[in-house]
């Protein structure tokens, strides 16, 4: 059988020539996404799939692709797509676990430096023009001496843990009942939000995780506290924090994750609240946490290593899901409907 790979964004040449070597390539050679259509057309006669976070891959998508075997997700968290309609369907559905961990918690504590330190207006300050030497000002919130709380105890929570080892806090809080670090002291979120001079939200988008950062959470947090989400956008609710910035309850937010990128939710806005954008106690990234060179180049890998296997008849090493045998696929458009998203 004729293979054909259908990948969604730009890749590195030398992962391009690997997948050419199993089969057609196609690929999104522009950092503007496909449209849904242009992706339904695309894996007609598709057999396997490299997606990217600009992707929602559901049961509508599945059912247009008949001869899919496999979905490599070249990303950590996948809600934006369908394991149940890939199972069902008898398609692997892959993701790379571990590479993104490191880098993503490296950013999440530079954002927080960032803002506790108020980079962005310093930097803003001396572009200016204005800047002629040393001044009294611009005083923030350091991490050494600073009571941490860390909402989410997985592979990135900890590894924010670790790395913050260094920098004498003077406690980490952790947020995970199923979560747990050797040098973080549990506790439920509302002692966290209460307690917290920074609070790290690295939780995944689920049902219960939804708003989970909302207008009742922050309205007690300690006031002045810094917040940074590198979890999903739709894990904090971002109309709540702009009002809180306004209000001084919040010192801070710092984000490299937003709602409007939460494909799997109908009702995300389509972009950042202008007035969020705009307000001066804010840091923001767009979408870096595993953009590093060597990084990125290492996930295309693993996640072709899985197209490799599934294509050649072996279960991938990153699976999430054992799909059942292929079935007829006339029922899955119906699939949206009769299962939680």
């Amino acid at each position: 059988m004729t293979h054909k790979i259908v990948v969604t964004n730009p890749i590195h040449t030398e992962v391009r020539d690997r997948l050419a070597q199993i089969g057609e390539v196609v690929v999104n050679s522009s950092n503007t996404p496909w449209t849904r259509s242009e992706l339904m057309s695309h894996l007609a006669d598709a057999t396997a799939m490299m997606g990217f976070m600009t992707d929602c891959v559901d049961a509508e998508t599945i059912a247009g692709a008949p001869h899919l075997q496999i979905v490599a997700a070249a990303l950590k968290g996948f809600d934006s797509y369908d394991v149940e309609a890939c199972t069902s369907a008898g398609v692997w559905l892959t993701i790379v676990p571990d590479l993104l961990t490191e880098p993503t918690a490296e950013l999440a504590i530079g954002l927080a430096i960032a803002l506790g330190r108020h980079l962005r207006q310093g930097d803003a300050y001396v572009r200016s023009g204005k800047f002629d030497g040393w001044r009294s000002h611009y005083f923030g919130t350091g991490l050494r001496g600073s009571t941490i709380a860390i909402i989410g105890l997985g592979q990135v929570g900890c590894a924010i843990a670790d790395q913050l080892g260094g920098f004498g806090c003077a406690q980490i809080l952790g947020v995970d009942p199923h979560g747990q670090h050797a040098n973080v002291t549990p506790c439920s979120l509302a002692e966290a939000m209460a307690r917290a001079d920074f609070v790290f939200v690295a939780v995944p988008l689920t049902a219960d995780s939804l708003s989970l950062i909302g207008a009742p959470q922050i309205a007690t947090a300690k006031t002045g506290q810094l917040l940074i989400n590198v979890g999903r956008g739709s894990v904090v609710d971002e109309s709540a924090v702009l009002q809180a910035l306004d209000d001084g309850q919040l010192g801070g937010y710092a984000a490299d994750v937003f709602a409007c990128e939460d494909w799997s939710l109908s009702d995300r806005p389509a972009q950042i609240d202008a007035k969020l954008l705009a307000h001066h106690n804010t840091v923001f990234t767009p979408h870096l946490g595993s953009a590093v060179r060597k990084v990125r180049l290492a996930i295309e890998h693993r996640a072709t290593d899985n197209i490799i296997a599934a294509l050649q008849g072996r279960a991938p090493m990153d699976t999430i899901n054992r799909p059942d045998e292929p079935r007829d696929r006339s029922d899955l458009r119906d699939f949206r409907e009769k299962s939680a998203i």
